[in-house]
């Protein structure tokens, strides 16, 4: 089966002209897509109304079932998924099959949800039934990323869909087919009836439009913090719920205990995977002054191995960053770091959108290289004298997603790690880590405390509500 042929033009009844969908790798077409106007998504919103009750309404088995037709059919389909995240995305490979299998991991957890328990008998006098239990929210704005497109629209998609909600996508611009129209018509595919799942593809006028619609009951947004902030203010005007996951600025610490070869290890993996473009790179190298030139030597010694190029025609470690303008924040950055007065072990622009895996060495805490975040293939080491120094400038930030510790010692990672202020600690480990059963998300400037993963989509896409039955009704005084 074929979801999406390249070539094709893919649009849904949008009103807002096409776009090109293209390689970031070559330039080259890839498809055209429809872009949604604020129109589209009243009407988009309508369908959503209208589809929802019957949904929720079925016997929780059968909605079940379609989650696990949409898993099976992925399994099934995954070269197809992996050549667009690979040429529409710019993934390498093993990314690419990553982000299947977690995205595999995500339906199936979802389709385990509508069987669970969902509610509660309370305590009441005689003759009452008194029960808490969970309603579906009704319709379900999901607001998904380029980076990640495929997964980070699943991992809210599959759960809403599988609680009795309806849901309309915006994915990003740049990934429309990986992060849209390929999930939509996965679910088609599977079953699910029309009107439940709606992909409107467009930039801010759409997005705007899904956050304020009254109608919307919830937005999950996945993104940068500057448009999270914006997300949170509109769905705060209409008194929604919103699920913020937004940006990092992410420590790894290597204290002076660590293996350093490993830890290199770990850095390099953090640093670089898909170009430094994940919300949980690692953008910071905090290193023990003791190891810190070892540190820095292996670190440059595995970046000037990696090899940058086309991961569709080439077997490569990096890829292309996905567009010009943001080629160019990185390298300004890194450039501006520099003329601060960091070095440059390795890196730099290589071609066209293609970036080198990039070594920043004498960095301080005031230089942008520490301060931003890059979402880009840059490993700025910043140098302290002890741990105590480590975890107060690991804390020194306003994002709050996640940190990771190398060290010979467990238990002074632990210690250590109870003193971070993030979401997500890892203890030898490096920064890039998820999957579909864990509390996934970020404080401050990275989320609002929200989290993704099985445990946790009850909260996020049902809510309370509290019934009563009684034999008969009593008499009142009045």
């Amino acid at each position: 089966m074929t979801f999406v042929s390249l070539g094709d033009t893919v649009f849904s009844g949008t009103s807002g002209g096409f776009a090109d969908v293209t390689e970031p790798a070559t330039g080259a077409t890839l498809a055209r897509t429809g872009i949604a106007t604020s129109a589209d998504v009243h009407a988009a919103v309508n369908l959503a109304v209208a589809a929802q009750p019957a949904w929720a309404g079925l016997a929780p088995a059968d909605r079940a079932s379609v989650l696990r037709r949409a898993a099976a059919l992925l399994e099934d389909g995954r070269e197809e998924f992996a050549s667009w995240l690979i040429r529409e995305g710019g993934a390498v490979r093993p990314k690419a099959e990553f982000e299947i299998k977690s995205t595999v991991d995500e339906l199936w957890a979802a389709a385990a949800l509508p069987t669970e328990p969902h509610g509660h008998l309370l305590p009441a006098e005689p003759g009452v039934h008194s029960i808490g239990r969970r309603v579906p929210l009704g319709v379900v704005g999901v607001i998904s990323p380029w980076n990640f497109p495929l997964v980070l629209a699943m991992r809210a998609v599959a759960p809403a869909l599988a609680l009795g909600n309806s849901v309309v996508l915006k994915p990003d611009v740049h990934t429309p087919i990986s992060g849209g129209f390929l999930i939509a018509r996965l679910f088609e595919a599977a079953g699910l009836p029309p009107g439940l799942l709606q992909v409107l593809p467009g930039e801010a006028e759409p997005g705007e439009a899904l956050t304020s619609h009254l109608d919307v009951a919830m937005i999950a947004f996945t993104g940068s913090t500057e448009v999270g902030r914006r997300v949170g203010e509109t769905a705060g005007r209409a008194l929604k719920r919103v699920s913020l996951e937004l940006g990092g600025n992410n420590a790894l610490i290597v204290l002076d205990d660590a293996d350093l070869e490993t830890a290199g290890s770990a850095g390099a993996w953090g640093a670089f995977l898909h170009q430094g473009q994940i919300c949980m790179t690692a953008g910071r190298h905090i290193v023990l002054e003791s190891v810190a030139d070892e540190y820095v030597d292996r670190l440059t010694a595995r970046a000037e191995k990696l090899v940058v190029g086309d991961p569709w025609t080439e077997d490569v470690a990096l890829g292309p960053l996905i567009n010009a303008a943001q080629l160019s924040r990185v390298d300004e950055i890194v450039r501006e770091t520099v003329a601060a007065g960091a070095q440059l072990r390795t890196g730099g622009p290589d071609r066209a959108l293609f970036y080198r895996p990039t070594v920043l060495s004498g960095v301080t805490p005031d230089m942008p290289a520490c301060t931003e975040e890059i979402f880009g293939p840059v490993a700025p080491v910043i140098v302290v004298a002890d741990e105590d120094e480590a975890v107060e400038l690991a804390n020194r930030t306003e994002y709050g997603l996640v940190t990771a510790v190398q060290t010979d010692s467990a238990e002074r990672g632990l210690a250590l790690a109870d003193r971070l202020r993030t979401g997500i600690v890892h203890v030898n480990d490096q920064t890039v880590n998820d999957n579909a059963y864990v509390p996934f998300g970020g404080t401050g400037a990275s989320g609002n405390g929200s989290r993704h993963g099985a445990l946790h989509s009850w909260d996020e896409f049902t809510r309370w509500q509290w019934l009563t039955a009684r034999h008969a009704s009593p008499s009142f005084l009045f």
